[in-house]
């Protein structure tokens, strides 16, 4: 019988980061580089502008400890709106790193750095951010969803697609075989849950008011959080951003080591504190000694 001594999570940190727009999340990620971890990005949004800059003024030496793939279909404008230019690839893409991250620069140099469910302790994919993600999911499933006899496509099969292409992902990324530390980066999202709709309004009633992570729907987002042990949230009260620890009225946060983690944590260091209480930080490697011969 395995004991519990040995649980996968002595050696990874599976972090679901949750917060409004512009709180923060994305150059927080910078404590991390300065504490030697190996950073993965999957780059939906292209916003990652903030953490280079916060890279080079606090840790210049670090920044190729930042990997990352921008990944982003390319849209046109039409009279209908603004649509997708050609096939949507941004989730295939993103599906494929996953699998290998390997791919071609722009100046065609390949870059290859294995699988990441074996990158080990000292790497984080970051999925940044699961928002553009889900978008990008929407649109694969959108595409492959074939127009009925009336010429039109049924929106509950690209919903259901979506989201269960989506779940799936999440469910790989914090699985025990998946042997790299996992942050992925959420928006949030209100909803109501719990109540009944008044028969005499049609409207929803009696229910609670919580937040989620942002999905597809409303079926997907309550269960994004099942998938992880670790749920934090960014807030901004009176101009201070904190990482917050303890749930709120309105949002659930978990973490593995309550009785050892803080309420909050400044979000300039606050992700390296949290992984800090959860695992060893990478241990910097010694330059190999030179051997001189006569």
């Amino acid at each position: 019988m395995p004991s519990l001594a040995n649980h996968q999570s002595n050696d990874f940190t599976k972090l679901l980061l949750i917060g409004d727009a512009k709180s923060g999340k994305t150059g927080s990620l910078i404590s991390l580089v300065e504490a030697g971890y190996k950073l993965r990005i999957l780059d939906m949004d292209n916003l990652l502008d903030i953490l280079k800059y916060m890279i080079y003024e606090k840790c210049p030496d670090k920044i190729d400890n930042v990997e990352f793939r921008t990944l982003r279909d390319k849209r046109k404008g039409t009279q209908q709106g603004s649509i997708i230019d050609g096939s949507p690839k941004a989730f295939v893409d993103a599906i494929k790193m996953l699998d290998r991250w390997k791919y071609k620069d722009a100046d065609g140099t390949e870059i290859d750095l294995g699988v990441p469910a074996n990158w080990g302790p000292d790497c984080i994919l970051v999925l940044d951010s699961l928002s553009r993600f889900c978008d990008s999911a929407w649109d694969f499933a959108d595409a492959m969803n074939v127009p009925g006899r009336s010429g039109e496509k049924d929106p509950r099969q690209t919903y259901g697609h979506a989201q269960d292409v989506v779940e799936q992902t999440l469910a790989t990324v914090t699985s025990s075989s998946f042997e790299t530390n996992v942050i992925v980066i959420a928006h949030v999202s209100y909803m109501e849950i719990g109540g009944y709709v008044d028969p005499n309004t049609g409207k929803m009633a009696g229910g609670t008011l919580k937040g989620f992570p942002q999905g597809i729907g409303a079926k997907l987002s309550p269960k994004i959080p099942q998938y992880f042990p670790n749920v934090v949230l960014y807030t901004n009260e009176g101009g201070k951003r904190t990482l917050r620890t303890n749930s709120t009225p309105l949002i659930d946060l978990a973490n593995a080591k309550p009785f050892a983690m803080q309420k909050s944590y400044p979000i300039e260091s606050g992700l390296a504190q949290f992984f800090a209480v959860l695992r060893e930080p990478p241990k910097p490697k010694e330059a190999p000694k030179m051997v001189r011969r006569a």
